[in-house]
């Protein structure tokens, strides 16, 4: 996790691949601590990877919502900036979906 307690793709792979080398080194020395410990480094780091990736899917669907909602407001009362800020946050929205 992040600093900050919310999962965290970046810390995320970190940890996964410190786990896959701890694993490996356990593998190796045939240290069963090592190889138990790195088995579950790896998975809490796939977890908080996975975690982190749906959370930016469910923010980008946020923002996204949001955004047309402010930019059919803004169509109908005629209010072009409103509008222009909706589109701009549902093409934020779509592209936090596909980086997740």
């Amino acid at each position: 996790m992040s600093s900050n307690g919310s999962p965290n793709k970046t810390t995320g792979q970190l940890h996964s691949v410190k786990g896959t080398t701890v694993e490996t080194i356990g593998n190796l020395t045939g240290s069963t601590s090592w190889q138990q410990s790195g088995k579950e480094e790896h998975a809490q780091g796939e977890a908080e990877y996975k975690a982190a990736q749906a959370k930016g899917y469910a923010e980008g669907i946020a923002d996204r919502i949001g955004g047309y909602k402010d930019s059919i407001v803004g169509a109908v009362s005629g209010d072009k900036a409103q509008q222009t800020s909706g589109n701009v946050q549902q093409e934020k929205g779509k592209a936090e979906q596909k980086a997740n």
